[in-house]
């Protein structure tokens, strides 16, 4: 064979091994004949094989089928959760379509016998349960259901638990003892119980469409100008003895917002969110 013929033949070899270090630099080798991907590792293969996702993340909420826990049902949806509800009266009565997305159990608190399989495969708990009454009633309700709840959650190996707790209102605490006496028990189980993965959060008065019936009562039109004024008006909210009656509403759609970023959130630090909080919160996720 001739010098040029040697010389030809080894550049077509030098050429052919540039174009494959160039391809290489993705991971990949690129032939230099065609557009056919030639990888030692089989990638082709790899692509093709069908691996399950990742478990999916599963939030009980407590109270789901009420006023704040329906928008909070309906937020979770939104960004991709499994979705249960637990309440007395099980089912929402809601029309929306979003609720039919929502797995809805019946069951009672202060009976546990009818509602621990409801926590099955659950990661996250919200809690929106509460009510008015008797003081009895009211620690019942807002203090004795939710230790229940965290209680039976922390034994299922529940990661996180959220609970929808209330600003202290100064004054208004004494008349209203059997609601913040049980909720501050709550939130001492809940800090005890979930040390890395409990959350509180302690907004005012929360506003928003509430149904009651067939009728709609649209609070936002007392509520947001309140917003509006009383967020800069912090200073006021440390008076002695009326500050607390300056703290801000808060629309429940914020609310929902945040009690779900927690519940989804690994590393969301455990504690008390204040109103003040969770409106920073909120502000930071419609940006």
């Amino acid at each position: 064979m001739s010098s040029m013929a040697l010389r030809l033949i080894h550049s077509r070899l030098s050429l052919s091994r540039l174009y494959a270090v160039g391809g290489s630099k993705n991971g990949r080798f690129l032939s230099t004949e065609s557009d056919k991907v030639d990888d030692p590792f089989n990638v082709e293969e790899a692509e093709t094989v069908h691996v399950p996702p990742p478990p999916s993340e599963k939030l009980l909420v407590l109270g789901g089928n009420g006023f704040v826990g329906s928008h909070i049902c309906r937020e979770a949806l939104n960004r991709g959760l499994t979705v249960a509800s637990l309440s007395r009266s099980g089912r929402s009565s809601l029309h929306d379509s979003w609720a039919k997305n929502v797995t809805w159990h019946q069951g009672n608190l202060l009976s546990s016998d009818s509602w621990k399989e409801a926590l099955n495969g659950v990661t996250s708990v919200i809690s929106c349960v509460g009510g008015f009454g008797s003081n009895s009633y009211m620690y019942k309700i807002n203090g004795t259901a939710n230790i229940n709840a965290i209680r039976a959650a922390a034994e299922k190996g529940v990661k996180r638990f959220i609970y929808i707790s209330a600003a202290d209102f100064g004054l208004a605490n004494y008349l209203l003892q059997g609601y913040y006496e049980g909720k501050r028990a709550a939130e001492t189980e809940l800090l005890t119980k979930f040390p890395y993965g409990g959350v509180i959060l302690r907004p005012g008065f929360i506003y928003g469409t509430r149904s009651v019936g067939s009728v709609k009562l649209p609070l936002g039109v007392v509520g947001s100008p309140l917003e509006m004024v009383l967020q800069h008006a912090k200073p006021l909210n440390q008076l002695p003895l009326v500050g607390p009656l300056f703290t801000p509403p808060i629309n429940v759609t914020s609310v929902a917002k945040v009690a779900v970023r927690v519940a989804a959130d690994p590393v969301f630090p455990p504690g008390i969110v204040d109103i003040y909080g969770i409106q920073r919160y909120s502000r930071q996720m419609s940006r």
